[in-house]
């Protein structure tokens, strides 16, 4: 009953990582995985993390089901790091939220949401964005349209032309965004463009997703949320979808969440009941461990602050790896100016290689990137930073 059945082909970044685990070359450097890697190469278990995992096992909890929306507890802690807990607290804003198994399904939950309770056709998303999103969306029925985003150097941001194709959207369509940290390209609007952006939300009468993968890996906690606070404080509603994978190191244990912020009681437990209807009619009901981790470091003092202060580690050296990396291109191939790699945030950035480049790099030195010329800056370290910089001159 199979044989008819065609071969998909590989995901484009993990079918690079297959290739990458099979490249036999010992000086080998991978900057396509999208996870965070420290001096040694490795993807690190934060110090908090343990410490709350240890707490856990002391207190010898069950296995029984979770709620379908997961613990409250889980639930009202997403609110308060996306909105704050001033906003959170206001009488006129009310935010509703579930636990979900990583940011994808989050997304998939918005996407089913938006078709099935909204009747929305067509959302909207930049180009380029993040592989996954127009699958996902895809998946769901929707039709998915892309709103300009590059320069026409591919490193910096073209705010008229975001502005003048996104405003080809009609209303009651839906608009993606990504809230700081732009992934593929670490390049994000200002803060008065996001301003202009929330704007024209509400003109053209948009539904707002915002993709919240990154908190933390910007500036700060509070920083990076202001183009979701900015829109609800000046009266828009929106979907949120969050990951934990990110700012907790938790990328093996899938823990998220969706939320939406509306400014009815009644219009957010609505919301809340056709989330909670979604997700039973998809996975029933969250898992457990990585949940009970992000909920214990949280809801601990200490464990919260330790959390707090790695995070803020782990964001200064990524500042630092781009500053190295900048001066250590400029210093070979003075004639270019490399500093807009400083201008971008979070783990990515669009290096500005063409797919040719990209390709020598590949063959001749064992360096793998994306095609689209995407690095993960936190794939370097003081090891590799010179060899990779050779590598890089010899090709632009």
């Amino acid at each position: 009953m199979f044989e008819a059945v065609p071969l998909s082909p590989p995901d484009s970044i993990f079918g690079l990582i297959e290739q990458f685990k099979k490249d036999v070359n010992p000086d080998k450097i991978n900057l396509s995985v999208g996870v965070y890697q420290d001096e040694s190469g490795t993807t690190p278990v934060m110090q908090c993390v343990r410490k709350a995992e240890q707490k856990l096992l002391d207190s010898a909890g069950n296995k029984n089901y979770l709620p379908i929306d997961g613990p409250p507890s889980y639930n009202e802690s997403i609110g308060r790091l996306v909105l704050g807990d001033r906003l959170f607290d206001h009488d006129s804003v009310h935010c509703v939220a579930a636990q979900t198994p990583g940011g994808t399904v989050s997304l998939r939950i918005a996407g089913e949401t938006l078709k099935r309770v909204f009747n929305v056709d067509t959302i909207w998303m930049s180009n380029p964005t993040w592989v996954n999103h127009p699958q996902i969306y895809g998946a769901v029925g929707l039709n998915v349209e892309q709103y300009d985003y590059l320069d026409e150097n591919r490193t910096g941001l073209d705010f008229e032309r975001l502005i003048d194709s996104l405003g080809q959207a009609g209303p009651g369509q839906a608009v993606l965004f990504h809230t700081v940290c732009h992934n593929p390209t670490g390049v994000d609007p200002s803060v008065e463009q996001w301003k202009q952006l929330g704007e024209l939300i509400k003109e053209l009468r948009l539904l707002p997703v915002f993709d919240f993968a990154y908190q933390g890996f910007g500036e700060s906690l509070d920083a990076d949320a202001f183009p979701i606070r900015h829109f609800v404080e000046t009266g828009g509603e929106a979907i949120v979808c969050n990951s934990f994978s990110k700012n907790f190191g938790l990328y093996a244990e899938r823990v998220g969440g969706i939320a939406s912020v509306s400014h009815d009681a009644d219009s957010a437990a609505a919301m809340l009941s056709q989330i909670k209807l979604t997700i039973r009619t998809i996975y029933s009901n969250p898992p457990l461990h990585g949940g009970a981790i992000v909920d214990t470091i949280l809801h601990d003092a200490e464990l919260r602050q330790i959390w707090q202060t790695e995070l803020t580690e782990i964001r200064e050296r990524i500042l630092e790896l781009r500053t190295n990396f900048v001066d250590a291109m400029q210093s070979r191939v003075p004639h270019k100016d490399f500093q807009y790699i400083n201008r971008q945030r979070g783990m990515f950035s669009y290096s500005g290689l063409t797919p040719d480049q990209v390709a020598r790099l590949k063959e001749e030195y064992s360096i793998y990137i994306l095609g689209s010329g995407r690095i993960n800056v936190a794939g370097i370290n003081s090891q590799n930073l010179n060899r990779l910089c050779d590598a890089i001159a010899s090709v632009v």
